[in-house]
């Protein structure tokens, strides 16, 4: 179906506003796309697509931090190895289950009440976890160990359910496991150049036959604006988390959660 562009502009401003954020930027796409009539398996992979631009975000916001790694990795310094091997780690579980569960991801795409009863779920589990979590006693990525990294990893997985979210699933296990707020929260912006970057190729390969140049051309203007926004959150957020802790986004995932499993039943 094809898209206007003010839809497809909103749509990538809602993947810049919470890719980052532990709301679930999947959940929100599904939910906004189910509200402009923008479904199926178009939609489906236009919203992994342009999810590419805030991964770029990324790479632009933390240039220097990638960067120091390079060269780092050159100089054989410890932490650069530590750095490169925490993020392989974390990414391996989700990159092996993307492989193995891709056809039943991409109907989970397809289900807003999915979508509505994850948020719900997430939200109570983030306050739990903000209550429960004991005191930190990692405070950077390159101190983290492999168990660590490995574990995140794994939780990242139950991010496959759309509505969990990538980066609350990764943040919530990194805090389980005593890492403080601000590292847990650059560890999942890092996890998530892999693990998005390759399920974007994957599915764009799949789908080569099938797009059209509309389509190609919502995929683009998707990604730009989608950049654009989350490089502009990508910093705040970790302020924001630092100060406040992830509470306020907990109850926003349960609110929204509630309003749209009303909605969806009641239609």
């Amino acid at each position: 179906m094809q898209q206007s562009l003010l839809d497809v502009i909103l749509l990538g401003i809602v993947e810049g506003l919470t890719e980052f954020l532990p709301v679930s930027s999947t959940g929100h796409l599904i939910l906004a796309g189910e509200l402009l009539g923008f479904t199926g398996d178009d939609n489906a992979t236009f919203e992994i697509a342009i999810q590419s631009g805030a991964i770029l975000a990324v790479v632009v916001a933390y240039w220097r931090r990638f960067l120091d790694v390079a060269i780092g990795l050159f100089g054989r310094q410890p932490g650069a190895f530590a750095f490169i091997r925490n993020i392989v780690l974390g990414f391996v579980p989700a990159g092996i289950a993307g492989v193995l569960f891709i056809k039943a991801f991409e109907a989970m795409l397809l289900s807003p009440m999915t979508v509505a009863v994850a948020l719900i779920v997430g939200g109570f589990a983030i306050l739990w976890i903000e209550k429960n979590a004991k005191p930190p006693v990692i405070d950077s990525l390159e101190t983290m160990s492999a168990r660590s990294a490995l574990l995140v990893g794994i939780g990242q997985c139950v991010a496959m359910i759309p509505g969990v979210s990538r980066s609350g699933a990764t943040i919530m296990a990194a805090m389980l496991l005593r890492i403080d707020r601000k590292t847990a929260a650059e560890f999942s912006f890092f996890l998530a150049v892999p693990t998005i970057g390759g399920a974007t190729l994957l599915l764009l390969w799949k789908n080569r036959h099938g797009l059209d140049v509309s389509q190609w051309n919502d995929i683009v203007i998707g990604f730009a604006v989608s950049f654009v926004v989350a490089l502009a959150v990508v910093k705040g957020f970790v302020a924001i988390v630092s100060r406040f802790g992830f509470a306020p986004f907990a109850w926003y995932r349960i609110i929204l959660g509630s309003v749209a499993l009303v909605w969806l039943l009641a239609r």
